[in-house]
């Protein structure tokens, strides 16, 4: 009988199925194994600062007259002024751009009658890129001094901001191990490892909202723009889990 039991012993224990986490994966992943411990979820946020290295206004030039014909010509006309001034002041060919161009009609209410037609409103407008953050206002003030009458920026920005972002990532990482190390402690616990990182949002230094388009008013002739490019905060937000023991 002897003999016969221990086979059918070792049978039995080939068959039983393996812990899931024993198993290799078909695609050769590394297996998941099961996290035997308590596990904490931070949030932090990681930050650093870098000077806007770039700025970006929208100008543009609006015309109205009594007919279609006549608004887009006049538009036409002031607007090509506003490009030979940006091209003067050196601005290159890929740092411009078109942003809007239309033409609307403009009406007159009145109780009880329909709306009449007394004009059309022509709006052309461009998108300009400087890589001198300090020439911003001298070409605010040409702009205006040629003849545009909508104006929208400067908007401040980064350039590059990868590396700066990079180090909010670290940032972030160091403040997450920091909190998680002091929950540990009150906790009468310690960190084991970090389980899982999430980047939950970023902001690479960009302008934010954009400001509404502004109607432009000539300035004194001895009246000069100034821009201050200060400094601009980036951020890394990122979700940590980490095991305690």
């Amino acid at each position: 009988m002897r003999h016969m039991i221990l086979p059918l012993l070792l049978a039995t224990a080939t068959a039983a199925p393996l812990p899931a986490m024993a198993q290799a994966p078909a695609d050769g992943a590394v297996p998941m194994v099961p996290a035997v411990g308590t596990l904490l979820d931070v949030t932090a946020e990681g930050r650093t600062t870098r000077v806007p290295d770039l700025a970006t206004i929208r100008a543009g030039v609006v015309s109205t007259a009594p007919t279609a014909a006549a608004a887009l010509r006049d538009n036409a006309t002031a607007m090509a002024r506003v490009m030979a001034a940006l091209r003067k002041a050196g601005v290159a060919p890929r740092d411009l751009a078109t942003a809007t161009v239309q033409i609307a009609p403009q009406y007159r209410y009145a109780d009880n009658q329909p709306p009449v037609v007394t004009g059309y409103q022509a709006t052309n407008s461009v998108s300009v890129r400087f890589r001198d953050v300090g020439r911003s206002g001298a070409i605010l003030d040409t702009l205006v001094a040629e003849g545009a009458n909508q104006i929208d920026g400067p908007n401040l920005s980064v350039s590059e901001p990868d590396a700066a972002l990079d180090e909010a990532r670290t940032d972030a990482v160091r403040r997450a191990q920091a909190r998680a190390a002091l929950y540990a402690k009150a906790a009468g616990l310690r960190v084991t490892r970090i389980v899982s990182i999430t980047e939950a949002g970023q902001d690479d230094g960009g302008s934010g909202p954009r400001p509404p388009m502004l109607m432009a008013r000539a300035m004194a002739a001895d009246a000069k723009t100034e821009i201050a490019p200060g400094e601009k905060e980036i951020r890394a937000t990122l979700q940590v889990r980490f095991l305690l023991n």
